[in-house]
């Protein structure tokens, strides 16, 4: 059963965030080193605080959230919260929108208005979508599974929600970080090639799979595995350490809206297209401090990081021997990527069924975040071709 849902944390629980952020303890950061060298910047967790203590008014973004219908729906017994926007498309046009970590269902805000009604921002009627936009199970506001469930768990429920409890017999769908893992499943397991409902194409920013057998083919290849093991070194400890030990680390950041906040921020100044190192000439404080907030006020930073776990217990990213994604599979390229850079063509034509690639003039890692008019304008063209 679909529920509608608003957005109304309680007051005591913003004024608990409130006061374990004034009451944070500084301590003096390493002198000599260039800002950011060695994880978040102290002047501009600095200049955080200050913002959220002074300026940040949740109830002012509880409200603009809440601008757009938000339902919950139990499946497969787990209450699963999401946004479902019928504009243009008049509901024969879904598209499901799955965000990752250490982003939300907020990420995709600036993008709503223009997919859902497209007439009014420069695009025709036929370029609308319905619009479905969860939050991953242990994120936001959607429930917390027992133990880590992972993405290819989700792209079940995921289509569970379309199918059965929304009744869109096929749909499209659109995803990057764990969302683009998420729909790489999605397509997987979930599409039309062989089947008369489910998933009739994806859409990417961020390449999931890897094909078998593994090993590199071309040169590019080679080359583009070594960058990416570099970059995994110098940035990657994040990972290894949420995919193996995320209790852990979940400890200290339930205890510390600080801690969590830094632990989120870093990842959004080290992966976008940024200009002159400033976090802020891509994004507002508004909304950085609110991305973080979906993740306080619901408590959800500890399941959000057991999803790693369960990326590895699925066992990751390899495909079965010799299989690819046959679902028409669309990949975005935005430049500003900087960790998760796209492997060569060729690798990935191995692991999907590529039928659309673009390479955009800016942007990164969060994509519809950082470069709203590229991301619409981009998924706008990938999903004429299934009309």
């Amino acid at each position: 059963m679909v529920t509608p849902f608003q957005i109304q944390v309680s007051q005591s629980k913003l004024d608990h965030i409130r006061q374990r952020v004034a009451d944070y303890a500084w301590f003096s950061a390493p002198a000599g080193l260039p800002d950011w060298q060695l994880g978040m910047s102290t002047p501009v967790m600095r200049d955080i605080q200050s913002y959220w203590l002074e300026t940040y008014d949740w109830r002012a973004e509880e409200t603009r959230l809440n601008q757009h219908p938000h339902f919950m729906a139990e499946v497969d017994g787990l209450p699963i919260h999401f946004l479902h926007i019928v504009g243009e498309a008049e509901g024969k046009r879904p598209l499901l929108i799955s965000h990752g970590w250490p982003g939300s269902f907020f990420e995709f805000f600036d993008a709503i208005c223009p997919l859902a009604y497209p007439s009014q921002y420069g695009g025709q009627p036929e370029d609308a979508f319905d619009l479905i936009i969860p939050s991953l199970p242990g994120y936001g506001f959607s429930g917390k599974p027992a133990a880590p469930l992972g993405q290819r768990a989700t792209a079940e429920l995921w289509n569970t929600l379309m199918r059965e409890v929304l009744g869109y017999d096929t749909y499209l769908a659109q995803g990057g970080d764990w969302g683009g893992m998420v729909t790489s499943w999605l397509g997987f397991d979930h599409g039309t090639v062989d089947k008369k409902g489910g998933c009739k194409a994806i859409h990417l920013n961020m390449i999931g799979f890897r094909p078998t057998p593994a090993p590199p083919q071309t040169d590019a290849e080679t080359a583009w595995i070594q960058r990416t093991q570099a970059a995994m070194q110098l940035g990657g400890s994040y990972f290894m350490q949420q995919a193996t030990k995320p209790q852990t680390l979940a400890m200290s950041l339930m205890d510390s809206p600080m801690g969590a906040a830094a632990w989120i921020l870093e990842k959004f100044h080290g992966w976008s297209d940024l200009k002159n190192d400033d976090l802020f000439s891509v994004y507002t404080r508004d909304q950085l401090l609110t991305n973080v907030m979906i993740y306080l006020v619901n408590d959800a930073i500890a399941t959000s990081v057991w999803y790693y776990a369960a990326f590895m217990g699925e066992g990751g990213p390899s495909l079965p021997e010799g299989a690819r994604c046959e679902t028409p599979t669309g990949f975005a390229n935005f430049p500003g990527e900087k960790i998760y850079t796209p492997p060569p063509r060729s690798w990935c034509d191995r692991a999907y069924n590529i039928t659309h690639w673009t390479e955009q003039t800016h942007g990164g890692h969060f994509a519809a975040m950082e470069a709203p008019d590229l991301f619409v304008a981009d998924v706008r063209n990938w999903a004429q071709a299934f009309d």
